[in-house]
């Protein structure tokens, strides 16, 4: 198993400061799409299981707290990665996604709230909500679709949608029914888990090692590698086991609950886990999980957690999917490990927005299989509160939302010989102005502004990156070397430097061939789409997710303009739409006021309309909702809001919180209130959730 080094921070996602959840969350992007490439591709895992999981959880947790950075490719919406082998190709019926995790009691009781939450249950309703524990085995997720009760298809889970076809090799396993008897669907999917037993892993390791052939990591490995061989006659010879417990698609519905419709797939002569409960509460489940770890080194097969689902299929089917995950399931994974390491520098960075970050560097340590040499720790209060010093020892952990952190200062630094505390400079170490930490604020900034290099050099790279303008040839080496060079000053030189050819030219590493690529793929993004303006304007506390809100309501970049313009005015009509569109909200509302009242923000847009043509948001949509403003009020009783506000949005409307001329529709609940008087004053279209409802259906046949 490989060694990474790692940059990620150590800090609470919650305590992370906009610039840092932004960057960690790009570094999460390409670092885990690296390892699913080699666990999914390969089957060469770089880290172990419990590492993976922390940098999922790691990535999911920050998305959390700052859903505006969400990216177009974020690993929260994706599963797998596309198969690359010599193996067909196979889509799902329905695709195949992954699991949220959690590690703690907490987290399971914030899953049932989530749950409670979304779908309005009463505490009465509450107590009547069960779930099934299944221990979560560690092996190959495998669709089976049957037609006519028998199997004609076998497909790995692949990037969710489509997977690699083992039909041939999975009809060699001993455990798996190739037909149905009894009662079945025409169609159906089932899904479960390719495994290999420990004891039968170590015999096929010993027996690689005989015929000196490559050893496999570990059981999931060893599996994967022998049903994803191109001769079946390979996976013949291979101790592969199936363990099924999950329906894809059907055109038939099967059982009422998940516990039933396990029984039925006994029937049917599949082996499902024998250790499934069903549980009602946090308490059981927390009681469930340290049964099934103090069993976990007895079990044949390896477990890396329990997956809680909801009984109720019914309820299933309401709650659906968010992202790459059901809202309805959930993975409670076991705890990883804690090291311990020395500080050997505390150093500060400046980032795009004058955020110093104190970064700790480390004598590189082996945490989980990664390499970690530095970790952030967020500012002057958490130094504080840790007392955290140069050349102490600290506890590293990789564990939950928090991968790495500095859990605190080893006990045998606490001696005379300690360096003194780190005193936090109130100067930017970049360009010397003055470093203020605003009330209400832990994080101190550079007052410099565009004067301070540093800044100008994080925003320019920032306006290039994948998410941005998506310039490949303008990476930040790139980017530095040009600014340094005074090629670049400002985001608009970006598209000026075909005037510097032959002074490029000289400079070492370029190349006719090379230069050309570079101003090829600069022009190839002079059209650019309304979001992604936005966001590479690296205004503070705007994401991507944020970016498309805004484009999405203002259509064009001139009216977006115009009317942010007019929004610096505290109380005028711009500024209260803008602070009661979804999403937005007053802060995010102040950052942009302030990015169009500082002038030269108005200059730097002022060049770039003179080398850009930003596109208009195109509507695909069509109907009666296709770009109509929406506004809920009052208590629904089908629904929540939430579930109500995700159909609109999926129809094509803008869901806002405030009333006002423009608002096509407003559907009012029980007490709908003074926005429901408003709406009546200004004769805008009142619908009760009987008439909404009936819309909807009309527009989703």
């Amino acid at each position: 198993m490989q060694k990474f080094q790692t940059n990620f921070y150590q800090i609470p996602p919650s305590k992370l400061s906009f610039e840092q959840a932004q960057q960690e969350l790009n570094q999460l992007t390409i670092f885990l799409k690296k390892l699913d490439q080699a666990y999914y591709n390969k089957d060469m895992p770089l880290v172990d299981d419990a590492t993976y999981d922390q940098l999922r959880q790691r990535f999911n947790s920050i998305e959390k707290n700052f859903p505006q950075f969400i990216r177009q490719d974020s690993a929260s919406k994706t599963v797998g990665v596309k198969p690359t082998n010599g193996l067909k190709k196979s889509t799902h019926l329905i695709p195949m996604l992954s699991l949220d995790n959690i590690f703690k009691v907490e987290d399971f009781k914030e899953f049932i709230k989530r749950i409670q939450r979304y779908l309005g249950l009463t505490p009465k309703e509450l107590k009547n909500l069960h779930f099934i524990a299944e221990p979560k085995i560690d092996g190959l997720s495998i669709n089976l679709t049957y037609k006519h009760g028998k199997l004609i298809q076998a497909s790995t889970r692949g990037d969710g949608t489509t997977g690699e076809d083992v039909t041939e090799n999975i009809k060699t396993l001993r455990n798996l029914p190739l037909t149905l008897s009894d009662y079945f669907p025409d169609t159906i999917e089932i899904r479960g888990e390719v495994y290999i037993s420990k004891q039968d892993f170590f015999s096929l390791n010993e027996e690689q090692e005989k015929n000196n052939k490559r050893l496999f990591a570990n059981p999931r490995n060893a599996a994967a590698g022998s049903l994803r061989q191109l001769d079946p006659e390979i996976t013949r010879s291979r101790p592969l086991s199936l363990f099924v417990y999950a329906q894809g698609y059907s055109d038939q519905p099967i059982a009422d609950t998940h516990e039933h419709f396990l029984h039925h797939l006994q029937r049917w002569g599949f082996t499902v886990n024998p250790l499934f409960k069903v549980i009602q509460n946090a308490q059981e489940a927390e009681k469930f999980q340290q049964e099934i770890i103090y069993q976990r080194s007895a079990l044949p097969y390896d477990i890396d957690g329990v997956v809680y689902k909801v009984n109720s299929i019914a309820l299933q089917n309401r709650l659906g999917f968010i992202g790459r995950s059901p809202r309805w399931a959930t993975a409670w994974k076991f705890p990883a490990e804690q090291v311990i390491t020395r500080i050997e520098k505390i150093e500060i960075q400046v980032g795009r927005t004058g955020a110093l970050t104190p970064v700790a560097l480390l004598e590189p340590i082996n945490v989980g299989g990664v390499i970690v040499t530095r970790a952030t720790l967020h500012n002057e209060e958490e130094i504080t509160r840790k007392d955290i010093r140069e050349h102490d020892k600290v506890i590293v952990q990789r564990a939950g939302d928090v991968i790495p952190q500095i859990l605190q200062v080893d006990p045998s630094s606490h001696s005379e010989n300690r360096a003194q505390p780190f005193q936090f400079p109130t100067r930017c170490p970049i360009c010397g102005s003055i470093a203020e930490k605003h009330q209400n604020e832990v994080v101190r900034r550079c007052t410099g502004g565009l004067t301070c290099k540093a800044q100008i050099e994080e925003r320019i790279i920032h306006f290039c990156s994948k998410e941005a303008f998506n310039i490949k040839s303008m990476g930040k080496k790139t980017v530095l070397e040009f600014f340094y060079l005074k090629l670049i000053q400002q985001p608009a030189d970006i598209f000026r430097l075909h005037n510097y050819h032959e002074t490029i030219l000289k400079r070492k590493g370029w190349g006719e061939p090379s230069l050309k690529n570079l101003l090829t793929a600069i022009d190839q993004h002079r059209k650019m789409p309304l979001d992604r303006f936005i966001y590479a304007l690296g205004i503070r506390h705007i994401g991507i997710a944020t970016a498309k809100i805004l484009a999405r309501h203002y259509s064009s970049y001139h009216n977006w303009k115009e009317q942010m313009l007019a929004a610096r005015q505290i109380g005028s009509e711009e500024r209260l739409n803008l602070e009661s569109i979804e999403g937005i909200g007053p802060a995010i509302a102040d950052e942009i006021a302030a990015f169009f009242t500082e002038k030269h923000n108005l200059i730097t847009l002022h060049d770039l309309e003179k080398e850009l043509t930003i596109q208009n948001v195109q509507y695909q949509q069509t109907g009666k909702l296709a770009r109509k403003t929406v506004v809920f009020t009052g208590t629904l009783s089908n629904m929540t809001r939430s579930e109500a506000k995700n159909i609109a949005e999926r129809l094509g409307a803008k869901v806002t919180g405030s009333i006002s001329q423009k608002t096509d529709y407003v559907i009012e609940g029980h007490d709908g209130g003074s926005k429901a008087r408003k709406a009546r004053e200004l004769g805008l279209i009142c619908l009760n959730e009987q008439d909404w409802n009936k819309l909807v259906q009309s527009e989703e046949t």
